[in-house]
């Protein structure tokens, strides 16, 4: 683990500012009692400067508290690429079901301005505090200023618009402002940014190893103000954001045809591609929780699979040539059968008669099975693709190094699941125990499971989480939201040839490199600028708010396909399509999360987005 990381201490946690702040939330969960338990009062943080600085630091802790899966849900499960296990489906947004009471917008609305109110209230508190330097101090809020921006960009996405505090917050009547338009919002953090990005104490960039790795540098605002101009269709601003991030000495992580999968090990964590990232360590509460719901049981033996990548998604990777891939020409009867026939073609090889009647019971057409190749048969549709879809995804008949057993051992992805040990008696009665199938949490479904952020082994993390950095802004995608930048004002050249960087690092096969892979103008290229996003970012929360921006949410997450000439509307589905659960849309008032229903009660000024009653 890097020892090096500036400090995420629970002690610090308690230090998040002032005694006012710990207490009050802006939710309508209001704890009227605001002189918090065992804390420092306001005056003891602003009259001492370690207490100063740690409050800084806590502030940081926030990330953490956001990015752990706190909300049972993801943000690329609300985008076209994941799925939540049907056990956990509490989200309504996805199933028409959504309230302004419910669970989920509630959350998110009071968590991010928990945190602006924190960082409000260091930015005007801090410079007064005595014993730290004036450098020090200036960097400190330019940081917190920065934070305070990256929790109302999520917040302007999600809701449209919100009240814009900036001052600290000392009773509930300071909290009852009136909504900024979505376009105003914009404009107010574009100048917060631009304060931060001309504060002289904040460093372009922090390298390897330096006791401030992770906090935020000018690198990181200049992304975070590009993808801010990318809203307001800025392109020309944008551009000029996004290769300032280079200029500030960011870059991609290369290093071997694997370089995309070891980006997410730890030893690379301090890249010079991850520009802001969520400090984690081996700590409840601390650590990056991704692997225990991307995991499989054979992660530790212990860990979940409740986040399932999407069918369609897989099905958009290309193949290996940059071309698209077509499952007829891997299996050509395969769009002719209904998705419940199909599940012949995933079945393992030698199935016993007693599985046999199993899969024709579940509507599998066994006319097409192969009792000792079907396994290499449907191992055809994913050799030969983008080499990042297997360093993502465990794709059926795929290897897994687990950890489960207690000692490194490979798993393989079969259906339907047998033991998950092969055990052989020898001459001197001792027993062998082979690896063999990978366990889950759903072993009557076959899903497509993560392998991006899920440990390997027994050598990463723990039985709960790991120390391995959560990136929430990184180089690749700092490039390709570039690239969009460059084509929308018709720079499709240029385009071309920064996407071609991130294709490189793959190992895909370069744009304009053969027929497949030549653009044919600004159209076809802004449509592969979108796929390369998704098929880079899988995992990383960004996926959702690009089709938000796009316009394209409804029509991806909500799309339909044919089923023996029945139309179904996509949801969690097994890899041959059949559907656990169904998603709904609500309506297109859904585009926005409704404000909760307490704060409009609370806040005689604020006003509920339309269609939500």
């Amino acid at each position: 683990m890097n020892t090096n990381k500036f400090d995420i201490m629970k002690n610090t946690a308690k230090l998040f500012s002032s005694a006012v702040l710990s207490g009050l939330l802006l939710s309508g969960c209001v704890d009227m009692d605001l002189t918090p338990k065992n804390q420092p009062s306001e005056g003891e943080v602003w009259n001492d400067a370690t207490m100063a600085e740690q409050t800084v630091t806590g502030i940081y802790n926030g990330l953490n508290h956001l990015y752990n899966d706190n909300y049972n849900m993801w943000f690329d499960c609300f985008a076209s690429v994941m799925d939540r296990d049907a056990n956990w489906r509490n989200f309504g947004m996805l199933f028409g079901w959504q309230t302004t009471s419910g669970d989920g917008p509630g959350w998110i609305w009071h968590d991010n301005y928990k945190f602006i109110i924190r960082s409000n209230d260091v930015i005007a508190n801090l410079p007064s505090v005595d014993g730290i330097s004036d450098a020090t101090k200036a960097r400190l809020v330019a940081e917190c200023r920065v934070l305070r921006v990256y929790w109302y960009y999520q917040l302007n996405v999600l809701f449209g618009g919100v009240p814009y505090y900036t001052e600290p917050i000392k009773n509930i009547d300071e909290a009852q402002g009136s909504r900024l338009t979505k376009t105003q919002m914009w404009e107010k953090l574009i100048e917060d940014l631009t304060v931060s990005i001309n504060e002289p104490n904040l460093p372009d960039k922090y390298t390897s190893g330096d006791s401030n790795y992770g906090r935020i540098t000018r690198g990181a605002a200049y992304a975070l103000r590009g993808k801010i101009y990318l809203w307001m269709e800025n392109w020309a601003a944008a551009e000029a954001d996004f290769k300032k991030v280079g200029d500030c000495g960011y870059k991609l992580f290369t290093g071997g045809a694997d370089a995309y999968k070891k980006l997410f090990k730890e030893a690379n964590e301090q890249s010079d591609e991850m520009i802001f990232s969520v400090q984690c360590i081996e700590e409840d509460g601390y650590w990056n929780a991704k692997n225990r719901g991307f995991g499989n049981r054979c992660t530790y033996g212990s860990m979940w699979n409740n986040y399932l990548v999407n069918p369609d998604f897989v099905d958009s990777y290309e193949n290996a040539d940059g071309s698209k891939f077509n499952w007829s020409e891997v299996i050509p009867e395969y769009s002719s059968l209904s998705v419940l026939e199909r599940r012949v073609f995933f079945l393992r090889d030698n199935l016993t008669e007693s599985e046999i009647k199993s899969a024709k019971e579940q509507g599998a057409n066994m006319d097409y099975y192969l009792p000792t190749g079907n396994e290499a048969r449907i191992r055809k549709a994913y050799d030969n693709r983008d080499p990042r879809l297997e360093m993502s995804v465990i794709t059926p008949y795929a290897r897994y190094l687990g950890g489960d057993g207690g000692a490194d051992n490979y798993f393989t992805s079969r259906f339907p699941f047998r033991s998950q040990w092969t055990e052989t008696v020898n001459a001197d009665g001792t027993i062998t125990r082979l690896p063999n199938d990978v366990r889950t949490d759903t072993q009557a479904m076959f899903y497509y499971l993560n392998r991006k952020f899920v440990t390997e082994g027994t050598g990463e993390g723990s039985q709960k989480g790991t120390a391995i950095d959560e990136p929430l802004i990184r180089y690749a995608d700092v490039l390709l939201n570039l690239a969009e930048a460059l084509n929308e004002q018709g720079k499709t050249d240029e385009a071309v040839s920064v996407v071609n960087q991130v294709r490189a690092r793959a190992g895909a096969k370069l744009l304009n490199s053969n027929a497949p892979t030549t653009v044919t103008g600004q159209a076809d290229m802004r449509e592969r600028i979108r796929n390369e996003r998704y098929w880079e970012l899988l995992g990383e929360d960004l996926i959702y708010f690009d089709e938000l921006r796009w316009g394209t949410w409804k029509d991806k997450k909500f799309s339909t396909y044919n089923n023996a000439g029945t139309t179904e509307v996509n949801g969690l589905r097994q890899v041959w399509g059949q559907a656990t659960y169904h998603y709904s849309w609500g309506g297109d008032h859904y585009w926005l999360y409704p404000i909760p229903e307490n704060e409009i009660q609370m806040n005689p000024n604020m006003v509920q987005n339309p269609g939500w009653k």
